[in-house]
């Protein structure tokens, strides 16, 4: 059992779009990614995703509004509801979800991280 800095962990990589593992409990995974500009249209027919923010700011794009985020704030996303997050400047989010959740959900595409790397 030790400590996860967050500062720490995000400051070891510099892509975007590629969500890492950092922790795990009770079947869900903790991970950090970092992100800027539009990701694709998606959902998760059998999962809910946290996320939240610790850097910058970025909006959900849900098909009928979107939802601004700041540093602090969360957001569940249900399953099943169409989403796309956009970020204007890059962001860096903590997301909460069960294990072996696709990035990208429904949609196959260039983004699609199957296997997320632990750091």
């Amino acid at each position: 059992m030790e400590k996860v800095r967050l500062v720490s962990k995000f400051g070891s990589f510099s892509e975007h779009w590629s969500p890492k593992i950092v922790g795990e409990l009770n079947g869900q995974h903790v991970k950090v990614v970092k992100f800027v500009g539009e990701f694709v249209w998606h959902h998760h027919d059998n999962e809910d995703e946290m996320f939240l923010v610790h850097r910058g700011r970025f909006r959900m794009e849900l098909r009928d509004r979107a939802i601004e985020l700041e540093a602090g704030d969360f957001l569940i996303v249900p399953r099943g509801v169409e989403h796309r997050p956009v970020a204007d400047e890059e962001v860096e989010v903590v997301l909460f979800e069960p294990a072996g959740t696709l990035n990208t959900g429904n949609v196959e595409s260039e983004r699609t991280v199957a296997e997320p790397a632990r750091i």
